[in-house]
């Protein structure tokens, strides 16, 4: 994408009212409304797993924008994992190819951004890992081994069941105390 188009629509993203998560795909500006409890309570079930394993250098950050203009995109994962650096500015942006994962749960409203958009952006804007929580099927779901096309690996499991999670974080992520909707 010609990085002046991206600029315009990134400005048109920045312009808009509080209380929304925008994104950007291609020429599409993707607005969202604030979660609900149970995304939020399945968030932080998630998140204190990653926290209690990850490695020093990475930092956790929610909602933060991920860029990456040459492919015309800018995505707001729920929660992503990023070197300490990447987080010193001011600004709520960071290049994507910095995430060691971007970490999703379903929006009930739109679940084709995160099923469908998510999965064939985030391994173009060169994201390792994508770990999709859908609370309303029950299951989660990790996409891995990008080639900067598409992700080679899919892995699902159901609310319940455990799923390893490769390096830098190797760890067996424990669903049992998700919440379906």
């Amino acid at each position: 994408m010609n990085p002046e188009h991206f600029a315009l629509l990134d400005e048109a993203r920045r312009s808009l009212p509080d209380g929304f998560k925008v994104e950007i795909s291609g020429d599409t500006i993707v607005m969202m409304v604030g979660p609900t409890g149970i995304h939020q309570r399945n968030l932080l079930v998630v998140r204190r797993q990653f926290d209690a394993r990850v490695p020093a250098e990475l930092l956790p950050s929610e909602n933060t924008d991920l860029v990456s203009p040459n492919v015309g995109k800018s995505r707001n994962p729920d929660l992503t994992y990023l070197p300490a650096e990447a987080l010193e500015s001011t600004e709520n942006q960071v290049p994507a190819e910095f995430a060691a994962i971007a970490v999703e749960l379903v929006a009930p409203s739109n679940p084709e951004n995160d099923w469908v958009g998510k999965v064939r952006d985030y391994p173009l804007m060169g994201i390792p890992l994508y770990l999709l929580v859908d609370a309303r099927q029950k299951t989660v779901t990790l996409f891995s081994r990008p080639d900067g096309t598409r992700y080679h690996r899919r892995e699902d499991i159901e609310f319940g069941e455990t799923l390893h999670l490769p390096e830098p974080f190797d760890f067996e992520l424990v669903t049992d105390g998700l919440l379906g909707y």
